[in-house]
């Protein structure tokens, strides 16, 4: 009886997946996360984390750690630059999480509103996935600073407490329409967790 080699599985994660990271890597380097000393990649590598342990594809997981990239370093060319290196699913996805590509000229409301209305109209579950992991990553941050440092972490923001808290909000209502993807709504119910948290910590109601 001839020996059998056992073929290796196919990677869950490969070289796509690298050098996305690596991409990453590069141009956010020099970055550090709002206020603090500690490197912005530690920010992508939570949110692709989590993406990733809602079922993220390969796909959705590169564009976990991309999603910022647009938004922070250069607009339009840079999205341009992710389509051609990883592909056009990764780029629309990169796309659907980004706010903004003029280097926040818009005002913060102005483009905040308008991404609550993206996210609500969008076909895109991929997009909404690694959106909602971007957003339980961004406020587990701000609940655990607030643990330690209380309301002076807001003064890392560009808007107070009632303001943030107000996107977050709004943003859970535009995440619930999304219910038809159970990765997502099970993402989400983490994410109201943490809010609910938040607003206790505040001291400001859900209503407001």
């Amino acid at each position: 009886m001839k020996n059998r080699q056992r073929r290796t599985p196919n990677p869950m994660l490969g070289k796509r997946f690298l050098r996305a990271f690596e991409y990453a890597l590069r141009k956010h380097r020099n970055q550090p996360r709002k206020g603090k000393d500690v490197p912005y990649m530690e920010h992508l590598m939570g949110v692709c984390s989590i993406a990733l342990h809602y079922g993220a594809t390969e796909d959705e997981a590169m564009a976990a750690l991309l999603h910022d990239v647009v938004e922070d370093c250069g607009g339009e060319p840079v999205l341009k630059e992710v389509r051609r290196k990883f592909g056009p699913r990764v780029a629309a996805i990169v796309e659907g999480c980004t706010d903004d590509m003029t280097g926040h000229q818009t005002p913060w409301e102005f483009r905040k509103e308008r991404y609550i209305e993206h996210l609500r109209s969008t076909r895109d579950n991929g997009a909404c996935l690694v959106s909602a992991a971007d957003k339980l990553h961004n406020s587990r941050a701000i609940l655990a600073d607030y643990r330690d440092i209380g309301m002076k972490v807001w003064d890392r923001f560009s808007r107070p407490a009632d303001k943030t808290l107000w996107y977050y909000r709004e943003l859970l209502k535009a995440f619930r329409a999304r219910r038809r993807d159970r990765r997502v709504s099970l993402l989400v119910d983490e994410l109201e967790r943490v809010v609910h948290a938040l607003h206790r910590k505040v001291g400001i109601t859900e209503a407001q």
